[in-house]
């Protein structure tokens, strides 16, 4: 063996064998949330995902196993993220309506991938579907403490967590399918998302202050 061959030998450790397939995942994930946004969820396929990442269509399979199991890890993947967002904004013992826009801010950066989740959540295989209650559940758990505090402080209306969360997530789930009406060749987040906070804030403020 040379000794140019041998140096690529010990180049290539099992560490960075590992570094490499993480690298391929990620690139995979983040070129599938962009097709996604622009194409749709169901409508791509993966030979799309493939291309967009600059990878092998095999190396979707390799990764992701099938379409559903792509899916599923792409929601998943934004999910992290926006636990992520908002974990930052509560470890700050952030009110209810800092946590609500760390909420719209972790939206914004893919909001072309979420506008299409929300759009077509109850046509998901049932594993992508699971990995969407997961983060609701996520986003809830992380608001419940600012809404409980408020509520204590009587600066929000005291109400079960479940109807407060899901009337924001209806709001922002509407405007965000019907983006093209709201804020065509826009982001409906940039243009609308502090008119939808004041709007939700006023339903359940008592005018209080926190």
């Amino acid at each position: 063996m040379s000794i140019e061959s041998t140096i690529i030998t010990k180049s290539t450790t099992p560490q960075s064998r590992s570094a490499q397939k993480l690298e391929t995942r990620r690139r995979i994930l983040a070129a599938a949330r962009r097709v996604f946004a622009r194409e749709g969820i169901l409508a791509t396929s993966t030979a799309a995902v493939a291309a967009e990442a600059g990878v092998s269509h095999g190396s979707v399979f390799a990764h992701f196993g099938t379409q559903e199991g792509l899916i599923a890890a792409v929601i998943e993947d934004f999910g992290e993220a926006l636990s992520l967002h908002l974990h930052e904004s509560t470890e700050r013992g952030a009110g209810t309506r800092e946590v609500l826009k760390s909420h719209l801010d972790a939206i914004r950066e893919s909001e072309g991938f979420y506008a299409r989740l929300a759009v077509e959540t109850p046509l998901l295989p049932s594993e992508a579907r699971l990995s969407l209650v997961l983060i609701q559940s996520d986003i809830a758990f992380h608001l419940s403490p600012a809404i409980e505090a408020d509520a204590k402080a009587g600066s929000v209306k005291a109400m079960p967590l479940p109807l407060l969360f899901n009337t924001w997530v209806g709001l922002l789930h509407y405007y965000l399918a019907n983006r093209e009406l709201f804020a065509p060749d826009a982001s409906l987040l940039e243009s609308r998302g502090e008119e939808l906070l004041d709007h939700f804030m006023s339903l359940i403020s008592t005018g209080g202050k926190r």
